[in-house]
């Protein structure tokens, strides 16, 4: 068995015929000529025909890393998810850290980035919520901001709330502009008991939470989050201004990843603005 944060997409195999077959030329020629290794060849491949990628794409996949960051988030999903496929394929859906390109902190007002505060972000990440998902990955669906969770006369509120179609479960997202806390990993915990306790549908697996945090040393979070009974992870994130101009320059214009997504669900997900809060766009 891999330890809970291995890479389960840096696996050798059969050669994906289908994928292979199923991507345009441009693709295969910016994979050969910028990438190496054969097992991480086939991921971007792959990634490829399953994503629906056009070429722009691939080349921001690339800058993004995907590959190493795929799958390699401290996490105890293999501990806590009652199947062992549910827990490798939970591995698998989220990246240990996330390029919120979109998220400009000037343009929020805030001078110091340390002065940045959970509400602004989770704000931000609201205005722009399809490219939110379109970062998060596929199968994604959004429910709402602030779920409120009330359960034995406590009011609880959940920062971002979503449901993936392809675990069958709510994910519970906490926002944290600064390290990482162990402290989070006991509020999150907490979430998730109520989520399952009472929101919980009978078909559905068991909630997963994720801290979405600035920083955080892997190996301190990887050890201390196998103590807790619930399935979660730990990932950071970077916003426009922590990028590289390289990186910047690599990713897609924004403008038209909103054109994408506004004109077809080709990338395998659907966004619902029926289940946002009245006020998620205003």
């Amino acid at each position: 068995m891999e330890p809970a944060g291995a890479n389960t997409n840096r696996v050798s195999g059969e050669f994906p015929d289908t994928s292979f077959f199923a991507i345009g030329f441009s693709h295969h020629r910016t994979i050969l000529s910028k990438i190496k290794d054969t097992n991480e060849r086939i991921f971007y491949i792959r990634r490829c025909a399953d994503e629906k990628y056009s070429h722009e794409e691939l080349i921001a996949s690339i800058a993004r890393d995907d590959y190493h960051h795929q799958g390699s988030l401290p996490n105890n999903f293999l501990q806590t998810l009652p199947a062992e496929e549910q827990a490798f394929r939970a591995i698998s859906t989220f990246k240990d850290e996330y390029l919120l390109d979109y998220i400009n902190v000037e343009e929020l007002g805030i001078r110091d980035k340390q002065d940045a505060d959970e509400r602004m972000l989770e704000n931000a990440i609201i205005h722009n919520i399809k490219n939110f998902i379109l970062t998060f990955g596929k199968d994604f669906a959004f429910v709402r901001n602030q779920y409120h969770l009330d359960a034995f006369g406590e009011d609880q509120y959940i920062d971002l709330l979503f449901f993936n179609r392809e675990l069958n479960c709510l994910v519970a997202v906490e926002l944290k502009t600064g390290k990482f806390k162990p402290s989070y990993l006991g509020q999150l915990q907490s979430y998730l008991s109520i989520l399952d306790g009472f929101e919980r549908k009978p078909h559905e697996n068991p909630s997963i939470g994720l801290i979405l945090c600035k920083d955080m040393n892997k190996s301190f979070v990887d050890y201390v989050i196998q103590d807790y009974a619930k399935p979660m992870g730990v990932a950071t994130y970077k916003t426009s201004k922590d990028m590289s101009a390289e990186l910047r320059k690599a990713l897609p214009n924004i403008d038209d990843l909103r054109k994408l997504l506004d004109g077809s669900d080709d990338n395998g997900w659907k966004f619902y603005p029926s289940v946002t809060t009245p006020s998620a766009f205003s």
